[in-house]
């Protein structure tokens, strides 16, 4: 995370503690004082109140920086499908995620084939307006960007 746009001035902890504690607040659903324990763990010794005050003061600017998450050329991204039950009948879910955990796209079929996966990569190739250093598909089988291209 970019800490630059962020003031830190006149905090007792390091910029990356008060960027974890934040994070580990928001993305489980933990209560502040589990975000407690868990610093504790770790020997980090910080009241739940000072998370709650910490949550208030950065938590808007971490999701205003996320947002702003550009695409980028040195990107990865992970296609892939799942099989998933809705109402009893079977569907695929295709989706499109980067290196960091970021869904980019996603759709539902209710049958596999291979003008789905296709849908979906020129859709996102769309959205993002440029290619990925790198497409792995299944952890089996990449493409790489050719460097003229």
């Amino acid at each position: 995370m970019n800490a630059s746009a962020i003031s830190y001035k006149n905090h007792r902890f390091p910029p990356q503690i008060i960027a974890h504690a934040v994070w580990l607040y928001f993305q489980f659903p933990l209560s502040l004082r589990l975000v407690e324990e868990m610093l504790l763990e770790r020997g980090i010794v910080v009241s739940y109140e000072t998370i709650r005050r910490w949550g208030r003061k950065f938590g808007a600017a971490y999701i205003k920086q996320l947002r702003r998450k550009r695409p980028s050329r040195k990107d990865i991204w992970h296609l892939d499908e799942v099989v998933i039950a809705i109402g009893g009948r079977k569907h695929w879910l295709w989706r499109a995620v980067d290196q960091d955990g970021y869904v980019l796209d996603e759709i539902v079929q209710a049958r596999r084939d291979t003008k789905a996966a296709k849908r979906l990569l020129v859709r996102l190739l769309k959205k993002q307006g440029l290619a990925p250093k790198r497409i792995i598909i299944d952890k089996r089988a990449h493409m790489e960007r050719q460097s003229g291209a």
